[in-house]
C-alpha cells in the first residue's frame, strides 16, 4: 500500500515556469486525506523547497542537496547529512580554477559564489531570463578566500554552471578525479558534485528505514540524471514524459509531462482507490 511519495521538483512536480500546477496542488490535499506523505527531493537547500509544499500537511520531510541532507521541515532539523570534506572541495576547486565555471558552495542553507565569477550564471542562462532570475535568487556573493569560506560550516554540495562554450566533459572529468565524490546534473549547463554517499536514492532508502516504511510502498517521480538513483530505489519509479532517456529506461512506469501535471495524473487513481 502506498505510504510515501518522493518527488523531484524542477521538471517534475514544478512546471517549466517554476510553478506548481493546480492539479498537483490538489493531489497534495488528497494525499493528506489518505495519510500518504509527500517528500520533496531536490538539489536545492531546505529553504528552497517551495512554500506550497513545505507548509502543506502532507509534507514533513525533504531530501535536499541531491541527497546530502534529509530534513524534518516541521522541526527545522537535519536528520541525516553526508557532506563533502574541505579537502575534497579545495581539490575540486584547484582542478577547475582556470575553467569559466561558477563554483557554488552549499553551506548552512546558503549558496555562495565568489564575486569574481558572479557573471557566469548570467552567461550560463543563455538568455533565459527565468533561469537567470532563478540562479541569482539562490546565490550570495563572497569576497574572502575559499579556505575562509569553508570555515562557516560543512559543504553539502558544489554546483558548477558552465556556459555553452565551456566543455562540460572537462568539468566532469575534473570531478571524477577527486576521490570520494560523484557528479550528476539536473540541467545541461550544470554539474553537481557531492559526497559519493549522498544521492537521492540513498536518502530515500534511509528515510524509509527511519520511518519503518518498506521501499515497496514508496513511489518516486523524476526527470533528470540526479533522479536516477531514487527511480531505481523506490518500489515504483515513475519517469515524467519530459525525462531524459536514461530515466525513461530505468523507470517502472511513465506519466505525462511536468507541464501536464504528470505527478497528479499518475497518483489520482491510486489515492482515490485508497478511500
Amino acid at each position: 500500500m502506498l505510504k510515501l511519495v518522493f518527488t523531484d521538483l524542477d521538471g517534475t512536480f514544478v512546471d517549466t515556469q517554476k510553478l506548481v500546477p493546480e492539479r498537483n496542488a490538489r493531489v497534495l490535499d488528497l494525499a493528506a486525506e489518505r495519510g500518504v506523505q509527500f517528500v520533496p527531493c531536490t538539489g536545492r537547500n531546505a529553504n528552497g523547497v517551495l512554500p506550497e509544499l513545505a507548509n502543506h500537511p502532507a509534507v514533513r520531510y525533504a531530501i535536499c542537496c541531491n541527497g546530502a541532507l534529509v530534513v524534518d521541515l516541521r522541526e527545522d532539523r537535519v536528520l541525516r547529512s553526508a557532506p563533502m570534506s574541505n579537502e575534497q572541495v579545495l581539490d575540486l576547486y584547484d582542478r577547475v580554477r582556470d575553467l569559466r565555471v561558477s563554483f557554488d558552495v552549499f553551506i548552512n542553507g546558503k549558496v555562495y559564489l565568489e564575486r569574481s565569477r558572479w557573471e557566469i550564471p548570467h552567461e550560463a542562462s543563455g538568455g533565459d531570463k527565468a533561469a537567470e532570475k532563478f540562479f541569482y535568487s539562490l546565490r550570495t556573493p563572497y569576497d574572502c578566500s575559499l579556505e575562509e569560506l569553508l570555515q562557516r560550516g560543512p559543504t553539502t554540495k558544489v554546483t558548477m554552471l558552465h556556459p555553452g562554450n565551456v566543455d562540460a566533459a572537462a568539468v566532469r572529468a575534473a570531478a571524477e578525479s577527486v576521490e570520494g565524490v560523484e557528479w550528476t546534473w539536473s540541467l545541461p549547463m550544470n554539474t553537481e558534485v557531492a559526497n559519493a554517499k549522498a544521492s537521492k536514492g540513498a536518502a530515500l532508502a534511509w528515510l524509509c528505514g527511519h520511518l519503518g516504511v518498506d521501499v515497496a510502498d514508496a513511489i518516486a517521480f523524476g526527470d533528470g540524471d540526479n533522479d536516477l538513483s531514487m527511480i531505481r530505489a523506490a518500489g515504483d519509479g515513475v519517469a515524467m514524459a519530459n525525462a531524459i532517456p536514461e530515466v525513461l529506461a530505468a523507470a517502472d512506469h511513465v506519466t505525462s509531462s511536468c507541464d501536464e501535471a504528470g505527478v497528479a495524473a499518475y497518483l489520482e487513481p491510486i489515492l482515490s482507490a485508497m478511500a
